[in-house]
């Protein structure tokens, strides 16, 4: 279940930085567009950031979580080791959410 757990919080992720994103993006104001160029560059940058951190993450944590289960039921004193992988595997997609966040941030300043 901690697999699972953790590429439950990869989405989250995703979905933390779909929201600020989104709610950046502005329409036509004055007739003239207020969501300029660097702006869109900087959410697409941060969005693929983001999400392909978080597809290499998912793969990391699905390698170690299938060796996971077949280790751990030989032999239970790997259960431990096994879990710090996968927590070094989830900060993969810790690290592309700041990345995108740091983006963020800058496309609004």
């Amino acid at each position: 279940i901690v697999p699972v757990v953790m590429a439950g919080v990869l989405g989250i992720y995703g979905l933390i930085i779909a929201v600020i994103i989104a709610n950046e993006v502005t329409t036509v104001a004055e007739h003239k567009p207020s969501y300029t160029s660097f702006k869109a560059f900087a959410h697409f940058g941060g969005g693929i950031a983001c999400g392909l951190s978080g597809l290499a993450a998912g793969l990391a944590i699905g390698i170690v979580g299938e060796s996971l289960t077949q280790a751990s039921a030989a032999q239970p004193k790997l259960f431990v080791g096994m879990v710090l992988i996968l927590i070094f595997a989830e900060a993969l997609g810790l690290y592309g959410l700041i990345v995108g966040l740091i983006l963020s941030a800058k496309a609004a300043a």
